[in-house]
């Protein structure tokens, strides 16, 4: 199966923040892996803006170096990325002086999209959008891209919502969120509305549980300081676990349209129920004994006295027709067992079994969506264990990895950015959060973390190279059920 390459026009994007990190690991790349599929025409015109003083060459000297970095061997072509340098420049920007304003403006070209990527602390969002706005740099067709966080509370999300509306509408923020970027969170959507399968069994009287694993090997690494601001509630559950939760409860919408999508989205979000403080696990992860380079979270993060989590798991529960009586785990965590991310929906036992009950070999039917590493998607089902000497079932999966499934081209599905950079590019909003949708998030976050900050509660330790706290296992254990095995 060969993908469809689908050409955009030419464009202008300026990355504020180009030297940066994320630009020079994922942006950049990205747009060039874009390029090199001849997605984006020769006409385009990629932008860096930032503090630091290069002139144009120098910023294609370091794009070249990101693309030797975090692009395959297999994309690498001498000639290509030269052709996608010429439609690199720089400019020099002061994102709260006025430094290098007219100059950007000068490079901006009229009557192409133009779409203007924030990848800058979230406190500079204010600024880029005053200055885009006052220097007249912008049109009503301009769209911004800003990164998370959105905010550290509904305070602070009304705040930079009020403030990114008073230069742009709603239909110009594209505030990303990478992991809806996802080849596989795309394709649960698809599972979901484009097969009759499943659809009429996605809902409490045939769906157990629902787990969703977030979980990573590494630790906090060089966000230290941003980690024990925000820890794995800001950092996670509130985003990136949202969305996903959101997509799985969703109501199918009337269309596949950017709005349509969303409000769905924000009903689960408004049904959600106030989590209980007894259905909440936090952990830090420990040092690994012998091993000076792996310590400690509160090494880590430098505070010896830190009360921010590392880990999470919680329960939730939706108040909604769909899925009253259902509930929804989530766990993610730093310096686990494995990184991996899935969802993983557990479907309920048959209400009567015309088979042997002596016979405990019997397992639930799971779908399993694996968003890292390996994307793909594992049904599975009893079958008879093959062989004479009675009915003996045995649990088998039906496995789909897109890498096998799709061939060669599946074996390098492209990343989260790219897609998203091109949808953004397309004017298509429906993988970006809405506002409204950030702020029903804080409002149903805000509470649960002001209970733990309010008793002083401390996270639990756990051992790194582990699945994570003992009481997050009783948090299943407690309900009859366990959490799936984190492995790769």
């Amino acid at each position: 199966m060969v993908s469809r390459v689908i050409p955009v026009d030419p464009f202008d994007v300026v990355v504020f923040g180009a030297t940066g990190d994320l630009s020079t690991r994922k942006i950049l790349p990205a747009l060039y892996r874009r390029f090199f599929a001849g997605q984006i025409p020769p006409e385009a015109r990629i932008i860096g803006a930032a503090r630091t003083e290069l002139d144009a060459e120098g910023f294609r000297a370091l794009t070249r170096t990101a693309i030797a970095e975090h692009v395959g061997a297999a994309k690498r072509d001498p000639e290509q990325i030269e052709a996608f340098l010429q439609c690199v420049d720089y400019v020099p920007v002061d994102a709260t002086g006025t430094t290098g304003w007219q100059e950007l403006k000068a490079l901006i070209r009229p009557g192409v999209v133009n779409a203007f990527y924030f990848s800058v602390a979230p406190s500079l969002f204010g600024d880029l959008a005053e200055r885009l706005h006052g220097h007249g740099i912008t049109t009503d067709d301009s769209r911004i891209v800003v990164e998370k966080p959105f905010g550290r509370d509904l305070a602070s999300a009304r705040a930079l919502n009020a403030t990114l509306a008073a230069h742009f509408d709603e239909h110009q923020i594209y505030r990303i969120d990478h992991y809806l970027g996802k080849e596989t969170v795309q394709n649960l959507m698809a599972v979901r509305f484009a097969n009759i399968l499943f659809e009429p069994l996605w809902n409490s009287q045939y769906v157990d549980h629902v787990q969703i694993t977030v979980a990573e090997t590494v630790g906090v690494g060089g966000r230290g300081s941003y980690y024990d601001r925000s820890g794995a509630m800001r950092d996670m559950v509130q985003n990136h676990m949202m969305q996903l939760l959101c997509l799985i409860a969703m109501e199918p919408p009337y269309h596949f349209d950017p709005d349509a999508v969303r409000d769905e989205k924000l009903k689960v979000i408004r049904a959600l129920q106030p989590a209980a403080q007894s259905d909440i696990v936090r952990g830090q992860y420990l040092p690994v004994k012998g091993d000076p380079a792996r310590r400690g979270y509160v090494e880590d993060v430098e505070n010896p006295d830190s009360r921010s989590e590392s880990y999470i798991a919680l329960k939730v529960q939706i108040a909604n027709w769909r899925w009253q009586g259902t509930p929804f785990y989530l766990r993610t965590g730093k310096r686990l067992r494995a990184r991996t991310s899935e969802i993983a929906i557990t479907f309920k036992q048959p209400p009567h079994s015309i088979f042997d009950e002596a016979d405990d070999s019997w397992r639930e039917n799971v779908l399993v969506i694996r968003l890292q590493p390996n994307e793909g998607m594992n049904l599975k089902v009893m079958i008879k264990e093959p062989g004479p000497g009675g009915m003996r079932l045995v649990q088998v999966p039906l496995d789909m990895s897109f890498a096998e499934a799709l061939g060669e081209e599946g074996a390098d599905i492209p990343d989260a950015y790219e897609r998203l950079i091109m949808d953004v590019i397309r004017g298509n909003q429906t993988l970006f959060m809405r506002g409204d949708e950030v702020e029903a998030a804080w409002a149903w976050t805000d509470p649960i973390i002001a209970g733990w900050e309010a008793r002083g509660d401390r996270p639990q330790p756990y051992d790194s190279g582990s699945s994570g706290p003992e009481d997050a296992l009783m948090l299943m254990h407690r309900d009859g059920r366990r959490w799936r095995e984190i492995r790769e």
